[in-house]
């Protein structure tokens, strides 16, 4: 299995488009909006090399929104921590205790 993570500067008018686009792709399991130089970042899961270099130049490289993107290789994971439930902090159920009452 390849992971990568692609840093993309997409279009101003065109970012919450180019990233509903890029999590519809079946190889791409995660797309963030994030801050600083880049607009997206992508993180793409293949069994290979061949898959990654298709959908990076040929299938992303056609997506209009799409201005500019670094690709980044996984090479080793360090850890096995849960990031669904790292990322979803403070969207937490309320406690029936803390639920308005009537």
């Amino acid at each position: 299995m390849v992971t990568a993570f692609v840093l993309i500067n997409a279009r101003r008018d065109m970012i919450p488009e180019t990233a509903e686009s890029l999590a519809e792709l079946k190889e791409i399991s995660e797309v963030y909006s994030i801050t600083g130089e880049y607009d997206l970042i992508a993180i793409i899961r293949v069994q290979n090399n061949e898959e990654l270099a298709h959908l990076v130049t040929h299938t992303m490289l056609k997506m209009r929104g799409i201005e500019k993107s670094e690709t980044l290789l996984a090479f080793r994971a360090y850890s096995d921590y849960d990031l669904e439930r790292m990322f979803s902090i403070g969207l937490e159920e309320p406690d029936s205790e803390m639920e308005p009452k009537e």
